[in-house]
């Protein structure tokens, strides 16, 4: 399974009234270390964009564990499941600052379009860069 892990500060902005972060932006996490996982691998979404395919979130899942609070340094650990033939799914396991102790689990599965919104095989550049990432 490709991988990937980032970090990033929960924001106070990120907390209800509880202090504790907000459900919702535990999604925006998951973007954003799938967002840095195809960075990492020398794809960039919007090079995917502009190749006229998108990959909308067609499942999602999250199980929380531990609430995450105002300040804490959040590890975000991303895998790539690259099984999946006609779309992705994305694994995801948010974890305190220790590497150890878990926030949240779960995952996105991501279909493939085309400009007129048809689903679509992953361009095979991508299949390819897949492939020799997870060797």
């Amino acid at each position: 399974m490709l991988s990937h892990r980032c970090t990033c500060r929960v924001l106070y902005g990120d907390t209800d009234a509880m202090g504790i972060a907000y459900y919702g932006n535990y999604l925006r996490w998951f973007e954003m270390g799938r967002t840095e996982l195809f960075r990492a691998i020398g794809v960039a979404y919007r090079t995917i964009e502009k190749g006229g395919i998108g990959l909308p979130v067609s499942e999602v899942f999250c199980k929380f564990h531990n609430p995450l609070k105002y300040d804490d340094i959040l590890v975000i650990e991303t895998g790539l499941d690259t099984t999946l033939r006609a779309g992705m799914k994305f694994d995801y396991r948010l974890l305190y600052e220790d590497e150890k102790t878990v926030a949240a689990v779960g995952y996105t599965k991501h279909a493939f379009l085309d400009d007129k919104g048809r689903v679509v095989r992953p361009p095979a550049y991508l299949r390819k860069v897949i492939s020799q990432q997870s060797g």
